[in-house]
């Protein structure tokens, strides 16, 4: 494993030990509002300053981009953090969330983990490696048809701006594809198109700290990811659609005759 990913690795499982002993007393928890339908707790709080400071122990003049504590430093070395994504499903008790830690060099993501701690899987990436399940090589499903794959996606819940778009695109896939699922953590639902469980997934408006992990795993598992108009900027822009490479292309062409 490479070093710098190790280092990610650690720092995902001292997260996840902050999030997981806090989940047993989830009525002491006193979340705060940072928007509409957009929540933190001081279980993020920790949890981002756990992985923050495993990874500056080990690189300290590295670049820091995270959730709550926002840009810190320069170098050509950026970590890019969630250290819980799905937090509204985990102040629900609802155990779909997980820890996402990227680093990219000059702009390039170049190891990736999610770490889901309800079912201890480590999803990890090093680009031009692969993408790794617990260990176990990662690959896209062979599902071929957008009529037999199974895909996820995110309703708006912040932003609105692309609601009526949003809609009618999910009324057309509902019915193209074999199903749609929303659980609601999209580095989980990036990393479940990289292990073949979802064959795509598509959402408007999320944050570069919520896909910069996700994106390599579906990357280095063989899958193809863009934004909604098939271009390589979903980091900057949050919309996001991947899927294996027969299924990602008609997904697209669906969404294409939504958008304006």
């Amino acid at each position: 494993m490479h070093p710098m990913l190790n280092t990610a690795v650690r720092a995902a499982r001292r997260a996840a030990s902050v999030i997981q002993r806090a989940s047993n007393n989830l009525d002491l928890i006193t979340p705060e509002k940072k928007g509409h339908n957009d929540f933190v707790s001081e279980v993020d709080r920790a949890a981002e300053q756990a992985i923050i400071e495993t990874i500056l122990e080990a690189y300290p003049k590295h670049a820091i981009l995270a959730e709550e504590s926002g840009q810190t430093g320069e170098s050509e070395f950026e970590w890019i953090i969630d250290p819980l994504d799905g937090t509204t499903n985990f102040l629900h008790g609802f155990p779909q969330y997980a820890v996402s830690i990227a680093l990219a060099h000059k702009g390039v993501v170049t190891q990736a983990v999610v770490y889901d701690p309800n079912r201890n899987d480590m999803f990890t990436a090093t680009r031009g490696v692969g993408a790794f399940r617990n260990d176990r090589r990662m690959r896209v499903s062979r599902t071929r048809e957008l009529s037999d794959a199974l895909i996820g996606t995110g309703f708006p819940y912040t932003q609105f701006g692309n609601l009526e778009t949003y809609i009618n695109i999910f009324r057309d896939m509902t019915q193209k594809a074999a199903g749609v699922r929303r659980p609601g953590a999209a580095a989980l639902d990036l990393a479940y198109v990289a292990a073949g469980q979802f064959d795509g997934f598509f959402e408007f408006d999320l944050k570069t700290v919520d896909i910069a992990a996700g994106s390599l795993l579906v990357q280095e598992a063989g899958g193809l990811i863009t934004d909604m108009k098939g271009e390589e900027n979903f980091l900057q822009s949050g919309d996001v659609i991947c899927g294996t490479p027969r299924v990602f292309g008609q997904m697209l062409q669906v969404i294409r005759t939504h958008l304006r």
